[in-house]
């Protein structure tokens, strides 16, 4: 395997609760009010450090979506996904952001999320902007 050269992020950071490799800053939070199967996620105008998986159609609570899931370039944990197409209009400003998972991220202050008893068991995507 090659060298990772991984994006420093300087300011409020999200990053892999694995590794610690920065993955986002709180400035670029769009959203706050997205679930995930295991509890609370957040989407992002944008995410460094991180590998896209195939892209798949995918059923979500909003609506069918083109979605490739997101990996931690360090060390190749699964942290959220990202939005390739929606295909209803007022789904479409999802289109090019990224979620990520609380409880797969070390928020700012270096807290790791729990997961949520009212997790969704199998959902994703239930925002409520």
């Amino acid at each position: 395997m090659g060298r990772i050269f991984a994006v420093t992020l300087e300011g409020k950071i999200y990053s892999c609760k694995h590794c610690g490799t920065h993955l986002a800053l709180s400035e670029d939070i769009v959203s706050k009010s997205f679930q995930c199967k295991h509890g609370k996620a957040y989407l992002f105008s944008k995410a460094v450090n991180v590998t896209l998986g195939e892209k798949v159609e995918r059923m979500m609570m909003t609506g069918v979506h083109v979605v490739a899931d997101i990996f931690c370039v360090r060390c190749g944990s699964m942290v959220g996904w990202k939005y390739e197409m929606a295909y209803e209009k007022n789904q479409k400003y999802k289109e090019g952001k990224s979620v990520l998972e609380c409880f797969k991220i070390s928020g700012p202050d270096g807290s790791h999320y729990c997961v949520s008893h009212e997790a969704f068991p199998g959902g994703i995507d239930a925002d409520d902007i």
